[in-house]
Order: C-alpha cells, then structure tokens, then sequence
C-alpha cells in the first residue's frame, strides 16, 4: 500500500493506515481488527507525531502501522494534511480510512453507553455531532476509504477490514460493488451510483418474489431482459474510463453501489454479474441491504 517515488535504501517502507472520522462510528473496532491482521496500531496520536511513527516503525522493521487520529487532537484537520504532505515529501502516501454513520445511529450508540459526545460541551448529544460534522468535511473528502458502518456489526466491520487491508499490498484499484435498495437510503459512502429500477421488477412474479438476485431463477430473469444486457456492456465502458482515471488520481479504493428498489433481486443480481465481468481487477461484492425485507 506503500507508493514510493524514488529509491530507499534498506527495507520496504511498511504501510501506514490513518483511522479518522465520527466518534462512534467504530474506529476502535476497526483498530483491533487491524492489529489481529499484524498491525502496529497507535491510538489517538497527534497527527504531527506521524513522520515520527514511521520513523520508529522503519527502526522496528513492522510491516503495517495505523493510527487513529480524531477530534480529541483539536488542531488535527490542518496538522493531518501538514503530516500526510510531509509523508508525501518521503515517497510515503498513507490510507486515509473515514468512519461514518447516520446521526440517528450515532446518537443511539452514545446512549447505548451512557457517555456524552466528545465535542457536545453543554449541548446535545446531536449538537457533539454536527460540530464534528463540520470539522470532519474537508478531511472526509479528501479520504481513501469513507466506509458507513451504520447498517454494520462489529462482524461485519471487521469482515470490510479484511477485505480492505487483510491481503498483500495493493499494488492497484480496489473496487467494491455494493447492492442497495432505495427505499433504505443512498450509500453514503459510495463513489459511482448505478440505478437499475429501470429493469422489470421479480417481486411482481409471486414465484421469484420469496427469493433473491443470488438465486439462479431471478438471475436469469433479471439478466435474461434486453436492457440488461444493454446495460451491463455501456456500464463496463463507463467504469473502463472512471476507473482509469480514478488510478491516473492516485485513488486506490472505490465504491460502486448499484440500486434497486429493495436491494433484493435486481441490484444483487446486477451486481454480481458487473464483478463477474470485471476480470483481471481487484473485485469485492457485498449486498447492503438483502435479508432486510
């Protein structure tokens, strides 16, 4: 995960992970998940520190190191881009993982824990929130990875985790292709949306309607109309120039979420037939919203 411009002399660079967002949105979790992978993991670290982290981690010779970098480091907005230009001025280029969540669920998961927000002082817990909202923006946007772990356990995070950062180094883009049911809300996370309610719907055929797109009966339906096909063959053109532009950027990770009205039968459908076609490219598939009906 390491984009080196010149020569070092000794051994490879290790790879280095910024954990950043919302308070609540599983930084922590995401934390240990990275350390079972063999991580260096370093909690709440002052972005300035970072040159310096990576320097003892070259000492060590560790292979990974993350840092969770948040809030409670007042001034780290304009410390983390100073940090990340510094590791940048050192062939370095670092992950930046944002952790997002809907403020319904990040209000629940503070009260679940009796503890106020962080950045709330005499307010709300809502008003902690959209304070760390508007200090988070410009980090937010300029981040690797923005993964919403609203719908998500703690299982299920550590699963995105591996998927992320469990294999060898990525040497190339990493595409995640996520199914969606509109009626649930957009991915807030996603990078490239692709609505497929166009195509007929298998929930109005009574025999289709208990089933989903992993199911070969609806598969072949959804993928056995015209538009589909259709679809399908523009859609790969489309992601030919998105996703080699995305490289020429620099992007290592991209989200792809394409949308049905349920996230059922058409978007899983769809969705598994665009990464079966995408040979020869680092492909995950996850369905956000099937088994919620």
């Amino acid at each position: 995960m390491t984009d080196t411009t010149g020569e070092r002399a000794g051994p490879p660079t290790p790879d280095i992970v910024i954990i950043t967002g919302m308070s609540g949105a599983g930084r922590t979790s995401a934390a240990k998940t990275l350390e079972d992978l063999g991580w260096f993991v370093v909690d709440n670290l002052p972005p300035a520190l970072l040159p310096t982290m990576l320097d003892l981690a070259d000492r060590a010779s560790l292979a990974g190191i993350a840092a969770i970098v948040d809030v409670r480091s007042r001034a780290f907005s304009t410390d983390l881009k100073s940090a990340i230009s510094s590791l940048g001025a050192r062939g370095v280029a670092p992950h930046v993982l944002f952790l997002e969540a809907s403020d319904a669920v990040l209000v629940q998961r503070f009260e679940n824990v009796r503890r106020p927000h962080p950045m709330q002082g005499s307010g709300t817990i809502l008003d902690g929130i959209n304070a760390e909202r508007e200090l988070l923006r410009a980090v937010r946007g300029d981040s690797d990875i923005v993964l919403d772990t609203s719908a998500l356990n703690v299982h299920e995070l550590r699963a995105r985790m591996h998927g992320y950062f469990g294999g060898d180094s990525v040497t190339g883009l990493r595409l995640n292709i996520v199914s969606f049911g509109y009626k649930y809300g957009l991915p807030v996370d996603a990078d490239l949306v692709a609505d497929c309610r166009f195509l007929p719907n298998p929930h109005w055929v009574p025999e289709l309607r208990p089933l989903s797109g992993l199911d070969a009966s609806v598969r072949e339906y959804v993928l056995g109309q015209p538009a589909a096909s259709a679809f399908i063959a523009a859609y790969l053109q489309v992601l030919d120039v998105s996703l080699a532009g995305f490289e020429r950027e620099g992007k290592r990770y991209v989200t792809l979420a394409i949308g049905c009205t349920g996230g059922k039968h058409r978007s899983v459908a769809m969705a598994e037939q665009l990464a079966a076609k995408l040979t020869g490219r680092d492909v995950s598939v996850a369905h956000r919203d099937l088994g919620r009906e």
